[in-house]
């Protein structure tokens, strides 16, 4: 024969009191007065026929019974909410919050979104944009995308792809001007992103040609550069991922087509005191399989 439940109420309210080992505690956790906690604790104790507690002059202490009791509930209770979130989560969407420079969303992630989102339908993707790094402590954000070089001690950093960086402009640009080697961009107007303020340095000194920086125009976002230089403004420097899509419309060409590595790369870093959801994991998965298509 099942052996009867002791009354629920009464014995939630020993386990708040035993886990807290404080009957006033136990009364602001579960939102009632001490007195309400001290009389379910008594029915309790009355019901089993056994006392729980011993009570002190300054609080109270399990009896033997007591702790028997108390080991064998805790772990039941734990399953009892743990089952409870799972079925509140049912049917619902997992929110998963990204923060990524504004030319890697522009350029790369948000036109291939609705990508995830079909092959991923309980799992949406909210993007928000910034250059500055992400404050896992005061932001509610899963995840960033960061550029570097994946030292970072406070984050578990994944790595998504090395940058590449190719000098591109308009073909009108190209048609209009003399480029045939590196040393003639020295006579152009290069569009420089302030994001990535030494791009254009590294790129000259790489091919060991002195840098001319005088003559140029400046856009606080690399996406920015993108569109003037596809607008004959100049030639711009640009991350190849972010520029492939804009050469294979004929919007864009390169001079040269070796490209240029600073040696950072792009990750999907996560703070490191946290672990990551299935809905982030999946994320990784997907942004590593469509950078490599």
């Amino acid at each position: 024969m099942k052996q009867p439940l002791p009354p629920l109420n009464p014995l939630k309210a020993f386990e708040s009191a035993a886990r807290l080992l404080s009957l006033t505690a136990a009364a602001e956790d579960l939102n009632v007065s001490q007195v309400a906690v001290s009389r379910q604790v008594k029915v309790l104790e009355d019901y089993l026929g056994v006392a729980l507690f011993k009570r002190l002059h300054r609080g109270i202490e399990l009896t033997d019974e007591g702790k028997e009791l108390f080991d064998g509930i805790e772990s039941a209770f734990q399953d009892i909410a743990d089952a409870a979130r799972k079925v509140s989560r049912r049917g619902r969407r997992d929110i998963l919050s990204i923060q990524s420079y504004t030319t890697f969303s522009q350029r790369w992630l948000i036109p291939r979104l609705a990508d995830f989102h079909k092959r991923f339908e309980a799992t949406e993707v909210r993007i928000s944009s910034s250059l500055k790094p992400v404050d896992f402590e005061t932001q509610n954000i899963d995840a960033a995308i960061r550029s570097g070089f994946g030292d970072w001690p406070e984050l578990h950093a994944e790595k998504l792809v090395d940058i590449e960086l190719i000098p591109v402009c308009s073909p009108e640009f190209l048609e209009n001007h003399q480029i045939s080697k590196p040393e003639d961009l020295q006579g152009v107007t290069l569009l420089h992103s302030l994001a990535r303020n030494h791009d254009w340095e590294g790129w000259f000194n790489s091919k060991k040609i002195a840098f001319n920086n005088h003559k140029g125009i400046r856009f606080d976002y690399s996406s920015s550069a993108y569109e003037a230089a596809s607008m004959g403004m100049g030639v711009a420097l640009a991350v190849k991922v972010f520029v492939e899509g804009m050469i294979e419309k004929g919007q864009l060409v390169s001079p040269f087509p070796e490209s240029y590595k600073p040696g950072e790369s792009y990750y999907l870093v996560w703070s490191n005191k946290a672990s990551p959801s299935d809905a982030l994991l999946k994320f990784l998965k997907w942004i590593r399989e469509t950078m490599e298509r």
